[in-house]
Formats: C-alpha cells, structure tokens, sequence
C-alpha cells in the first residue's frame, strides 16, 4: 500500500512539473493549439483570419504583461465565450466529454474479454465430450488398421 501512494506521489510531482511551468511562462505556440478563432471554428494555429490575427496579437501581449495560461483563458472567455476554448471544461455536462470515451474503452474490453472468454469455452475437449463431432468408431478401426499397414 505504501509503494501504491509513493508511486502515485512521484507520478503527480513529474507531470505538476511540466503544467506549473507553462503555468508561469506560457508560448504564443502554445496557446495557439488551445484557442479557437470565432469565425473559422478551428484552432489559431490553423487560421488566417483577422481575428484570429488579433486574438494572437492579444495573447502575446498578455504574455509579455506576465499573464499566466489560465489568466489568458479567463480574459478570452470573458471577452468570447467558452467557445473559445479548444477543448471543453471538465464540469458539468462537458464533463461528459471527457469520461464517455474512458467508458466507451472499458465497455469494449469487458465485452471483447467476455466474447473471447465464450469463444474459448466452447472450443476444446469438452465439445467433443459433449456429444460434439467425433469419428465413428468402424472409421477409426479402419483408420488404425492402415496406419498399422504403412508401419509394418
């Protein structure tokens, strides 16, 4: 139990360390890929229009005034709306987004698990006990009888 908690500690400290770093600097090239032009609907790193142009312009002034990633976001949600956002908050209904497809893999190996289970139940010396397809007894006494042939 103790290996458990020191593993989840180190795990939590090597990814804190990434996000509080680009939480205290972030790059325009960053928050490109997590920002959508109003217009275009698509990420500011994929768009060429005016206000995606100006959104950029924005956001590397608010770098260069020390704005952190999330004070960024807070200033051009207020001023856009949560479309804005590339992906959607994890409250509330758009928490959904991210859990069903968590949902959706686990469901998919339960059941392909189940599946491959029964598949291999059903295969094997149990069948033939079963009353599954054998060899008449006459067949296999022929069948012994020129085997024994080609021995001799």
């Amino acid at each position: 139990m103790r290996l458990l908690a020191a593993l989840a500690l180190v795990l939590a400290l090597v990814s804190a360390a990434p996000a509080a770093a680009s939480e205290r600097q972030p790059t325009l090239g960053e928050l490109e890929g997590e920002v959508m032009c109003p217009t275009c609907k698509t990420t500011l790193d994929q768009s060429t229009s005016p206000i995606a142009a100006r959104i950029r312009v924005f956001i590397s002034a608010r770098i260069q005034a020390g704005d952190t990633k999330s004070e960024i976001k807070r200033k051009l949600v207020a001023q856009f709306g949560p479309a804005i956002l590339a992906s959607p908050s994890k409250r509330g209904f758009n928490l959904l987004a991210w859990v069903l497809p968590l949902v959706g893999l686990g469901v998919g190996a339960v059941a392909l698990g189940a599946l491959a289970w029964r598949w291999s139940r059903g295969r094997g010396p149990a069948s033939a006990a079963a009353g599954g397809p054998g060899i008449d007894p006459e067949l296999e006494r022929q069948l012994d009888e020129e085997l024994a042939r080609f021995d001799g």
